[in-house]
């Protein structure tokens, strides 16, 4: 399984300079295989929504998680302890732990 975060997302939505190697890995992906935290989700609309990009929010939504293959994935809220152990055992901020 391979859980893509948000930086990964929006490299290929925004065709940012990287665009063509994400393009490149979901290709070579089994999409069967592809998890998409809800945070993740949540943070796309957020920072897709302040870009004024509600179409392309709700084009990923349609396409990745309703006609594609794509999962999404959440954490419980009793598993909170542990993402926060995560962060303070390999210093990461609470996205990436999450």
């Amino acid at each position: 399984m391979y859980l893509l975060d948000t930086n990964i997302w929006l490299e290929r939505l925004l065709g940012q300079a990287h665009s063509g190697e994400v393009g490149l890995l979901l290709d070579r992906l089994p999409v069967e295989e592809l998890l998409m935290s809800d945070f993740t989700l949540h943070s796309l609309g957020v920072i897709l929504g302040r870009l004024g990009q509600h179409a392309v929010f709700i084009q990923l939504v349609q396409d990745v998680l309703i006609d594609g293959a794509v999962s999404l994935v959440s954490q419980p809220v009793t598993a909170m302890q542990q993402v926060v152990n995560t962060m303070d055992r390999y210093h990461l901020d609470f996205d990436d732990a999450y």
